[in-house]
């Protein structure tokens, strides 16, 4: 049941001269602005199928660091389909990481409905200190699709996979198709620069495995009381346009690929404005999910099936 209230089709006018808006593609813009609603972004996620005939599901791995609210965007995404608050993943603000396993959660088209085209990977959170949190080697093995589901981590031992997994190479289905990098909005300009480290090297890695890459800038509400007052004003905002490139520039990503969201944390109810907004990063990480699959040689494919 959705919460009573405005939509973003409604009484606002939000122009391209938007903080926010102005340098994104068109078509995101409309999205974001409200052109295309909830219902039409959620009939194109339930339509939408790789682009490789070997690939059923994309999967997509999401890193941050502790609390930034990985689990709590699977928590979110499976709301919105389910048509109910859900809490599925454990979130949390914990200190430290109440991730322990690497998780794979599957989606489904309301209760009774069918899996829908992608599984989103949840990964213990990334610490500072070394000997803590997920360690990039483990996240070298997620990527290559050798973790299974229910992989507890070590952070003083890196993941090894068996000898039979380890003698051949991942199918398409099981890797990474798509990484995205969770980061809290109202931490950024905290972020130490021993973490920022971190994030590079894992940047370095998922390029070299030709993955693309985005962030989900999440928290926004609680960085800006504007936004906190009223979820639209995301898109006239100057400080969050200022947040998207200061994430741009920490991370060394295109601010077109750094989508601001809330996730829902305490909310009863289900919010139109808000489902728009993680619908909309969804289907980016779908789009880029193509992207990765464009570049797959079909003929290597069919070798490791």
């Amino acid at each position: 049941m959705y919460k009573t209230g405005f939509s973003f089709g409604g009484a606002h006018n939000f122009t391209d001269n938007a903080p926010l808006t102005s340098s994104l593609p068109e078509e995101q813009r409309k999205r974001l602005c409200g052109l295309l609603g909830n219902d039409e972004l959620m009939k194109m996620i339930r339509d939408y199928k790789p682009l490789m005939p070997s690939v059923s599901r994309v999967r997509i791995l999401m890193i941050g660091p502790v609390g930034a609210g990985k689990s709590s965007f699977f928590n979110s995404i499976n709301s919105v389909f389910m048509g109910r608050m859900t809490s599925k993943a454990m979130s949390g603000s914990a200190g430290t990481s109440l991730t322990t396993q690497f998780r794979t959660y599957p989606v489904k088209d309301g209760r009774e409905g069918k899996p829908l085209p992608f599984v989103l990977c949840d990964t213990m959170g990334l610490e500072e200190q070394s000997g803590a949190g997920l360690d990039i080697d483990d996240i070298s093995s997620i990527l290559q699709g050798h973790v299974p589901d229910r992989y507890k981590f070590n952070p003083t031992t890196p993941f090894q996979p068996d000898e039979q997994k380890a003698s051949r190479p991942a199918s398409l289905q099981e890797k990474i198709h798509c990484v995205v990098y969770v980061i809290d909005a109202t931490k950024i300009s905290l972020m130490s620069s021993k973490l920022e480290e971190r994030l590079a090297a894992i940047r370095k890695k998922v390029n070299t495995l030709g993955i693309p890459q985005m962030v989900l800038m999440t928290k926004v509400d609680e960085a800006c009381p504007d936004v906190e007052e009223d979820l639209q004003n995301i898109y006239i905002t100057s400080y969050i346009k200022t947040k998207v490139q200061e994430v741009s520039s920490r991370l060394g990503v295109p601010v077109s690929c750094v989508l601001p969201v809330k996730n829902y944390s305490q909310e009863l109810e289900l919010e139109l404005n808000c489902d728009v907004l993680l619908l909309t990063a969804l289907q980016q990480m779908l789009n880029f999910a193509d992207d990765y699959f464009d570049d797959v040689d079909p003929i290597e494919d069919n070798l490791i099936k």
